[in-house]
């Protein structure tokens, strides 16, 4: 009995080690990993596949954004903005992954905003502090956040589109689309390049 413990204790710690590893490696995060595997149990999977973008025919279309605090912006509907390339960010201010994708963010924001594209980020709150109104406002000024952040604290959007793990990001096409999604840190360049290519669109297509 003393031995089987100390194998389950043994293979315990082995996952767990496993599952840290592999959040910080991807960028979802422990929990997000975890969540991640839930879901694929639970679910029969995302929106759309992963960094791959969808054709025009087969893009499904973006659920409207719930009511929230908006900051930065009068209210938005996803009607509101036909014709403009839209990226949902789905972040929450003390996650560590959403901090070291947040230069990108704004890089993109600065530099393909007035060429048509409109960023929101979606605050989904994983702590109680990060549901406090008041705090939120603070960390978007403080960071440096000039694109519209609107509140999400009863995750309605966030179950809207399925998202499983913070950062999570959407590009929409100019026909409210989603044609492009993405996990966690990195694929900054695969991104980049499908804003410009959505960009490049035709709005009647």
């Amino acid at each position: 009995m003393h031995r089987q413990f100390i194998i389950f204790v043994s293979l315990l710690i082995i996952i767990s080690t496993v599952i840290v590893a592999a959040g910080y490696v991807t960028g979802a995060g422990p929990l997000g990993v975890l969540s991640n595997g839930i879901s694929r149990l639970t679910s029969g999977g995302g929106m759309i596949p992963a960094r791959t973008i969808a054709e025009e025919t087969k893009a499904p279309a973006a659920p409207e954004i719930s009511n929230g605090l908006w900051i930065n912006s009068e209210p938005l509907t996803l009607k509101s903005l036909h014709g403009r390339v839209v990226l949902i960010e789905f972040w929450t201010f003390a996650c560590y992954n959403c901090r070291n994708t947040l230069p990108t963010v704004k890089k993109w924001d600065a530099q393909y905003r007035d060429k048509g594209l409109t960023i929101i980020g979606v605050h989904t709150p994983e702590t109680d502090l990060e549901r406090d109104e008041a705090e939120v406002r603070r960390e978007v000024a403080g960071l440096g956040i000039k694109y519209p952040v609107v509140t999400d604290n009863d995750y309605s959007t966030w179950k809207a589109y399925g998202v499983e793990a913070w950062p999570t990001l959407f590009l929409l096409d100019k026909q409210g689309r989603v044609r492009w999604t993405h996990v966690g840190e990195g694929y900054y360049d695969e991104t980049e390049d499908v804003i410009r290519k959505l960009l490049e669109e035709h709005p009647s297509l």
